[in-house]
């Protein structure tokens, strides 16, 4: 153990935290106590009578957020949020236990075995909610649609008048009447959620895009939005996500990050690669993976592409127009050439997206670093 440290494992739950100390001088402390608004400031006291020099502590990253973490900094006690995916596993440990977990943290940081999660700001934070949020509210729409066409089907309602969720499509809704009280009220609920759902939606994408054209977003954002299949609100939410591009030396490193770099198991002689790993980020995962469908269609840049461009930087048009053919090229090599699966060759795609993106927002930090 290294002289004049103490490392402390926090398990912190919604309810109590269990500390565990590892002093470099003496044996280990433990105790348990309640995790309320007056948590960080108990524990930052008692830290300090219990540990000998330096604390160093830390807890899993989960729903109790950066809270602690960012109260226990004010108080100078310097803490680390773990990413939970990446502490080593016993085989065979079968016991788990707040005890067992703390202590596991306090000796994994001794042995610097564990991978520290880049914390957001709070205002990074806040932004990153509300993308999140604006992801619900889709998904929920999504539900409400289903929920309304599934009760119409059984009843053999079926509309033909073309694409489902148009103006004719709503005004065949609110057309329709049912001969029971009963099921009147239920389509009528059914509605009025698809509706509300709808504009709930649309009030959080609108703050969402005010967002991104404000400062620090819209440099970022408009770069990525000159990218075919990155809008504006693709655009906010990888910035918001991602928040910090620096802490990424390399494209490969960002991949990594976000679990699109292909698993592998190779052992004595033997190589075998598989899926995805599926690490890290997934909310950007699936946004990059929605983005690279578009690089199956041939380059071109049609009138809203083109307004997203205007005003943009040459340097930055000329990598998106790169990107554009060399997306393209792959995959439909992949397709037609590998004879990949349609779904895999996207994946492939992302990951090379991802590296566009990366050299984009690189180009950024440079710029920022010399003025």
């Amino acid at each position: 153990m290294e002289h004049g440290i103490s490392y402390v494992g926090l398990d912190v739950h919604k309810d109590s935290i269990f500390v565990s100390v590892l002093n470099w001088d003496g044996d280990p402390v433990e105790w348990k106590q309640a995790n309320d608004s007056r948590a960080p400031q108990r524990l930052a006291t008692r830290l300090r009578k219990v540990c000998s020099g330096t604390i160093l502590s830390c807890y899993e990253a989960g729903p109790c957020g950066y809270v602690l973490q960012r109260e226990l900094h004010k108080r100078g006690v310097t803490c680390q949020v773990i990413a939970p995916s990446l502490i080593p596993v016993r085989p065979g440990e079968r016991v788990k236990t707040d005890r067992r977990d703390a202590r596991k943290l306090a000796r994994e940081l001794r042995s610097s075995g564990l991978t520290e999660v880049h914390p957001p700001t709070p205002a990074e934070e806040a932004v990153r909610d509300l993308s999140r949020c604006r992801e619900d509210a889709k998904a929920d729409l999504k539900r409400a649609k289903q929920r309304l066409g599934k009760f119409l089907l059984r009843r053999g309602l079926k509309y033909t008048g073309g694409s489902a969720w148009t103006v004719k499509h709503w005004t065949w809704l609110r057309a329709l009447q049912f001969e029971h009280a009963a099921g009147q009220t239920t389509f009528d609920e059914y509605l009025l959620t698809v509706q509300h759902r709808q504009e709930r939606a649309g009030e959080v994408t609108k703050e969402l895009e005010a967002i991104a054209r404000s400062e620090p977003y819209r440099e970022a954002v408009g770069w990525l939005c000159c990218f075919r299949g990155i809008d504006t609100v693709t655009a906010i939410s990888l910035v918001a996500e991602i928040h910090d591009f620096r802490r990424f030396p390399t494209a490969r490193h960002l991949m990594s990050y976000l679990g699109l770099t292909p698993s592998e198991y190779s052992s004595g002689g033997k190589e075998r690669r598989g899926g995805i790993t599926k690490a890290g980020n997934s909310h950007v995962r699936r946004l990059l993976i929605e983005a690279a469908w578009h690089s199956r269609h041939k380059p071109y840049v049609g009138a809203t592409l083109r307004r997203r461009r205007r005003g943009q930087p040459k340097e930055i048009i000329a990598i998106a127009d790169k990107a554009q053919r060399r997306l393209y090229k792959r995959y439909w090599k992949l397709v037609l050439a590998g004879n990949k699966p349609k779904c895999k060759a996207v994946t492939a795609v992302a990951r090379e997206l991802v590296g566009f993106i990366w050299g984009v927002l690189a180009h950024a930090e440079v710029n920022h670093a010399k003025a």
